[in-house]
């Protein structure tokens, strides 16, 4: 029998909620369950044609052949530059449609073909021995907040009726390893930090960002399963935050709930929970158990409806059953893949998000005198250190070895020698001495990559399933760094990784260290700039370098006392928004609009900067408040603004921060939020206070009112 068909849901003119709906209650039970799969079929008879929900790109469309491959996000976020990396989800989205729109072409609709990404990631980078740290933009709720709020709004787009792509905010909530734990591991984390540290920057991507989906992580929150959790999905996340897109599971999470966490006692149980609390889509396969789950009274269809109809909301967003003429996106050519502009963004972020983090005058080298420069490290000639994880894939790669070669003069000699291995014990060369014997300077390339750090399976060479027990340099080459310096030549130390490395022995003996992260596509040219002068760095750490992994709470421990630099107590060997240039700014003028701020109030605060040395650079100023003496448990410093600004030499700039009263808040045990009077300390400069320098004023909170 064939079913009459309501073909209003094929209606532009009707809302998009309205269509879903109406497309909807077309559909059979079966084929309903069967569209909450991350791989969905066609289903004919209503045009709807086969979608796979799964795509990546986290710096880049990943996974998917040529794409334009930017920083990893630590990366990005070291650049302290929003509208940099807004420019940059820009430009992503921009070649995801274009991919997609050919893909369709080619008949082509299997996974990471698709318009929904599964992108950024926002977890809090809370212990640098995570793998995945390297997806995220630091440790710093604010930073991770401003940067997911702009990632977000750049692969979005700006057209009022369709989606350029559909964003995703991940892991909802409390997750940052450990990795091998993942699957079976309870988050326990009190109300406090869980609203101060792990919820603000996913609050701003859904209140600020609009961003239509949200993917629940593996783990237990407080011994919900967060794919099945009424706080973190009914109450917080669509209760106060008023979220209205769609919630999609990590891959396999909902299958953990039944197997590894034993919330419910089979698999047609935990789908009926997962769907009940409020997840969408399954990324995974044990969905097709609601159709069991149904039968047994588990879970009624309406309930099914109600994440179907929110799915096919977003497929209609994105313009999936409009006519192509009417949606601006569709007409993206194939051409801007790996185009020259999205190369030269490429190269300006890798640029911007370099570190300076100790220079004792070598640098900039002085190319047109240089004789001979050596090159070494196990990373000097390694184009995987440029890519990170989750990436796509560029022709136009440049190795740090090539850049360093393109960037010296015809008559110098380069000499190159790999050092030793990555991580294996190779042994260090003995000749080191006789191929650097004309050397006046050794480059040596050293760090992690993503065989060393990443997701649980990826990272195939990590110590703990994707982790690291030790924050080191890996295998021989800490013994490589102590050979080279014995040479009794200038070495500079250009490091890549996704999060921290112990550099203290280093920091005392090389003479200049730049911290390079996985930079992308352009890593080889922007750190060549950055040697010979050719570029100021101007990046900023988003994230702490302590002296020693002994410095740390347990891993396992979500608990934030010692945590980052809103927490810790011990000095570290770089503090989170250290970077160094190559000339000098000065501050002044620092003023308040008023003394005293109350709820629902905004003050502003103004700085002058000026470039004081004798090159144009960019300046990175950073604003931080400090409560001076706070009654309950609270941050001994948190950043609340940043901006980074170009000055030529000789030039100032005054800049004028806005402060929210809610900026001032602290949050009682039971994570209610208020204001605690008394006085707070607003600290701008280049860096944190004590480690740059800075100005200081201050105000008042006259009485307690909740925020």
């Amino acid at each position: 029998m064939t079913l009459p068909i309501d073909d209003r849901y094929r209606d532009t003119k009707l809302l998009v909620k309205e269509r879903a709906a109406i497309l909807v209650s077309n559909l059979t039970l079966r084929e309903k369950i069967a569209q909450m799969l991350h791989q969905s079929p066609p289903i004919p008879r209503l045009d709807v044609p086969k979608y796979g929900w799964w795509s990546e790109c986290l710096h880049g469309v990943g996974r998917a052949g040529k794409a334009t491959v930017f920083p990893q996000c630590t990366g990005l976020a070291a650049t302290f530059h929003a509208d940099l990396v807004q420019e940059v989800a820009d430009a992503i989205s921009t070649e995801a449609r274009a991919k997609h729109h050919d893909a369709l072409r080619r008949g082509f609709h299997a996974q990471c073909s698709g318009l929904t990404f599964w992108t950024p990631n926002i977890n809090i980078l809370r212990d640098p021995r995570w793998g995945r740290g390297q997806e995220t933009y630091g440790e710093d709720p604010y930073l991770t907040a401003r940067m997911g709020v702009a990632f977000v709004k750049g692969l979005q787009g700006d057209d009022p009726r369709h989606l350029k792509i559909a964003a995703c905010a991940k892991h909802y909530a409390v997750h940052s390893g450990p990795e091998a734990g993942r699957h079976a591991f309870n988050s326990v984390v009190n109300p406090r930090d869980l609203r101060e540290t792990y919820l603000p920057a996913f609050a701003a991507c859904v209140t600020e960002a609009g961003v239509e989906s949200v993917m629940t992580a593996y783990n237990r929150t407080n011994g919900e399963a967060c794919s099945a959790s009424p706080t973190l999905l009914g109450q917080i996340l669509r209760g106060e935050w008023k979220f209205d897109g769609h919630v999609v599971s990590d891959c396999g999470a909902i299958e953990d709930i039944w197997q590894n966490h034993k919330i419910t006692a089979t698999a047609p149980e935990a789908a009926a929970l997962a769907v009940r609390e409020g997840c969408d889509l399954c990324c995974g396969e044990i969905y097709r158990n609601l159709l069991e789950a149904v039968q047994q009274g588990l879970i009624r269809e309406e309930e099914i409806d109600r994440s179907v109809i929110r799915l096919f909301t977003t497929r209609m967003r994105l313009g999936q059953f409009d006519p192509p003429e009417e949606v601006r996106w569709t007409s993206i050519p194939p051409e801007v893949v790996c185009s020259r502009k999205h190369s030269d963004l490429a190269l300006q972020s890798a640029r911007e998000s370099i570190v300076l983090l100790k220079n004792n005058g070598i640098l900039p080298l002085k190319r047109d005198t240089l004789k001979c420069v050596g090159v070494t490290g196990p990373l000097a000639l390694d184009l995987d250190v440029l890519l990170g994880n989750y990436n796509g894939h560029s022709g136009n790669m440049v190795s740090y070895l090539a850049g360093i070669v393109e960037r010296t003069g015809a008559g110098t000699s380069v000499a190159y020698h790999k050092g030793c291995d990555l991580f294996r014990p190779s042994g260090v060369n003995a000749g080191l001495g006789w191929w650097f014997a004309e050397a006046e300077v050794i480059i040596a390339f050293v760090g992690n990559s993503a065989q060393l750090e990443g997701e649980e399976g990826d990272a195939y060479n990590a110590d703990a399933g994707g982790d690291r027990t030790k924050i080191t340099l890996p295998g021989q080459q800490q013994q490589l760094l102590e050979a080279l310096v014995a040479l009794k030549r200038p070495v500079i130390l250009v490091v890549s990784g996704g999060g921290a490395i112990d550099l203290t022995w280093a920091e005392e003996h090389c003479d200049a260290i730049l911290f390079a992260w996985y930079p992308g596509q352009a890593g080889g040219t922007a750190v060549a700039d950055v040697l010979f002068g050719d570029y100021n760095p101007a990046g900023r750490l988003p994230v702490t370098f302590p002296k020693s992994v002994e410095d740390l709470p347990h891993f396992h421990s979500y608990d934030m006392a010692g945590r980052t630099y809103r927490y810790a107590r011990t000095a570290p060997l770089y503090a989170f928004g250290h970077g160094l240039s190559y000339t000098t700014f000065a501050y002044s003028g620092l003023s308040l609009s008023a003394d005293t701020i109350a709820p629902g109030d905004t003050l502003e605060v103004r700085v002058t900067v000026r470039n004081t040395g004798e090159r144009d650079g960019d300046e990175v100023v950073q604003l931080y408040v400090e409560p001076a003496q706070a009654k309950v448990t609270a941050p001994r410093l948190h950043l609340e603004g940043f901006r980074r600004i170009p000055l030529k030499t000789g030039e100032c700039r005054e800049l004028v921060f806005q402060l929210r009263a809610d900026q001032f808040r602290h949050f009682h045990d039971d994570g209610t939020a208020f204001l605690e009077p008394g006085l707070y300390h607003i600290h701008v400069g280049g860096g944190q206070p004590g480690y740059a320098r800075c100005l200081k004023v201050s105000l008042k909170i006259t009485s307690e009112t909740v925020s």
